[in-house]
């Protein structure tokens, strides 16, 4: 492996996240689910049913599987956790129903049997988690006091010093997630993202942390890591801009109601930022 030589191309586009790249194998996925769950699957047991035509939160970074006579839906989570998280596995779901089952037979009288899903998140992000956690879709209803349907997601913080039991159970999510705390590291000491990435790597294969793997597909890792990070960053700005636009129009509602200092201290502007667009609303 050249890491070295690599020409990271940002602009190429992956099907693929590490976690997927990773986890994709079945025994890999095995191992996973085994861990998490106290089984004893074999990767026979496994049938992969990720679609291609479903892509999840932006990037295809979960992993829909059968094991057993279960329909799991596994996914990797670095950001915040969002509380929408079970109304988006709830349309998730049902889009793959609807690709699993048999459009004739669900207008007939018989009764079409499916498998029970089994939502799974593994959250690897920065903020401060609980080890183990249950989101519930009943806790967004406008009126908890009907409760007609329910889906719940396990979420299972993975970062380094949580959930010893699963880690001991399962090497590769333990060394995963050392992986991925290193990239993390290097990113806050070293300034430029690609030798953050590359130092990474090549400290974890001199350490057997995911050495075939990362040998075996370094490259392409480093790539996928290089536009995940840099796509974090654009949604980071994209996030600052509406909020800095939001701020703008309100500012704008209130120059014919109040000073400019009282604007700039309720909207959290600078006095100077009100003040051009004072100026700019006097010239219209």
């Amino acid at each position: 492996m050249n890491i070295e030589n690599n020409e990271v191309n940002v602009n190429k586009k992956y099907k693929d996240s590490v976690f997927t790249k990773l986890f994709g194998e079945k025994d890999k996925l095995a191992e996973l689910y085994n861990a998490i769950s106290g089984t004893n699957y074999v990767p026979d047991d496994i049938s992969l049913t990720t679609s291609e035509n479903i892509i999840f939160i932006g990037r295809e970074n979960d992993i829909s599987f059968t094991i057993g006579d279960k329909l799991i839906v596994l996914i990797e989570h670095q950001s915040s956790i969002n509380p929408n998280m079970p109304l988006r596995c709830l349309l998730y779901i049902a889009r793959q129903y609807q690709m699993l089952a048999d459009n004739d037979a669900i207008y007939s009288s018989r009764l079409v049997k499916i498998m029970p899903p089994e939502f799974i998140v593994i959250y690897n992000g920065k903020d401060e988690f609980p080890e183990e956690t249950i989101l519930n879709l009943s806790d967004a209803f406008i009126d908890k006091t009907i409760n007609n349907l329910e889906l719940k997601v396990k979420v299972y913080n993975i970062n380094i010093n949580y959930n010893s039991d699963i880690m001991r159970r399962s090497e590769t999510l333990k060394e995963y997630s050392i992986f991925v705390a290193r990239v993390r590291k290097n990113i806050d000491n070293v300034h430029k993202l690609n030798e953050a990435l590359e130092k990474a790597v090549k400290d974890c294969v001199k350490d057997n942390i995911l050495r075939k793997f990362l040998e075996r597909h370094g490259s392409d890792v480093i790539n996928m890591l290089s536009m995940e990070f840099n796509l974090d960053d654009a949604k980071r700005v994209w996030r600052k801009d509406a909020i800095m636009a939001e701020k703008e129009r309100m500012a704008e509602k209130l120059l014919d109601i109040l000073d400019i200092e009282t604007i700039a201290e309720k909207t959290e502007l600078s006095i100077e930022k009100v003040q051009e667009l004072k100026n700019k609303h006097t010239k219209a």
